[in-house]
């Protein structure tokens, strides 16, 4: 089995901050610059799994890289650079605690809300006589609180500007950079014979300046359908073949686990571990047209601290 890394506990010259998420560890420094680490960590139902996924991060980090750079003339990001496979650098942002969540097919977490009988996502009224994986006439917006801790809660657009979480001028430019962003990585996918089915985005600000922050369109952060199959699929009310981590909670789930408290974390074995870690470079190429380069994981940890000390040396 490679290497997988799970956590990273770095000292940086002028580190002001370091915050441990589910998947990145963020570094902050003199309050100013971001250094960002994509761990090979994996969360599904928002819990951190045992085990980490050999070159997930390296995937992410990489298919995040590619997009930030394919969509910086919709809105400016926050990456500056990035010195390592699993590591990208930019602005530091105070980030807007809400999640932009963008679906153009009812799939995943929708329809399950949806056949439980709501007809009502996030304050967007859904039609009856709908079937699962059905795309929607128009993509619609359904945004998460940002939970530090925790499950993150479904809320509307009019909670959102009444609770004042974001402002209403601030929320409709939000809105707005989120289907802009949901078309260009649409037209990106088609051109790769995928199609993108549902995803997140996240936006911080830098005084009066929105910036696009975290990762996009990655298979944590995105769900992919294979365009060939869709149709035929559909008709016959079969699962679409897919590109996302919706298989790992669909094997959760087939072993009793959807995150709730009580219930005991199935036992990853080596076996799942690598074909998890298959399916990641898998979308890896699919999504981006590239080959993946596999760098080596022995001693990753040493060469990560050292390409991010380089970086800060000279900026």
């Amino acid at each position: 089995m490679n290497e997988a890394i799970t956590r990273t506990d770095f000292q940086f010259p002028k580190q002001t901050n370091v915050y441990h998420g589910k998947v990145r560890d963020v570094y902050t420094i003199d309050d100013e610059l971001l250094v960002m680490v994509a761990s090979d960590r994996i969360s599904a139902f928002d819990v951190v799994l045992p085990r980490g996924i050999p070159y997930k991060g390296q995937v992410l980090n990489q298919i995040a890289s590619k997009f930030l750079t394919a969509t910086a003339d919709i809105v400016p990001n926050w990456m500056t650079a990035s010195p390592d496979p699993m590591v990208t650098v930019g602005h530091y942002c105070k980030p807007f605690p809400v999640e932009m969540i963008i679906r153009g097919y009812l799939t995943g977490s929708s329809w399950r809300t949806y056949k439980s009988g709501a007809r009502d996502i996030c304050g967007v009224p859904v039609p009856d006589g709908l079937k699962e994986h059905q795309r929607f006439p128009e993509p619609i917006v359904t945004p998460t609180t940002k939970a530090v801790e925790g499950h993150d809660e479904d809320i509307s657009r009019e909670e959102i500007i009444k609770q004042g979480l974001v402002s209403e001028d601030d929320y409709n430019k939000l809105e707005d950079f989120t289907r802009k962003l949901f078309q260009r990585g649409s037209e990106i996918a088609a051109e790769k014979g995928l199609i993108l089915v549902d995803t997140k985005y996240e936006f911080g600000k830098v005084g009066d300046q929105i910036y696009l922050i975290d990762e996009i369109h990655t298979p944590d952060s995105s769900r992919y359908f294979y365009a060939d199959e869709y149709e035929e699929r559909f008709a016959k009310g079969e699962q679409q073949k897919q590109l996302s981590k919706e298989f790992v909670r669909e094997w959760l789930m087939e072993n009793g686990f959807q995150g709730k408290e009580g219930q005991p974390v199935p036992e990853m074995n080596d076996a799942f571990v690598e074909s998890v870690s298959e399916r990641y470079i898998e979308l890896f190429e699919q999504v981006t047209g590239d080959k993946f380069n596999r760098v080596p994981t022995s001693g990753v940890l040493d060469r990560i601290g050292k390409n991010i000390e380089a970086f800060l040396k000279t900026h």
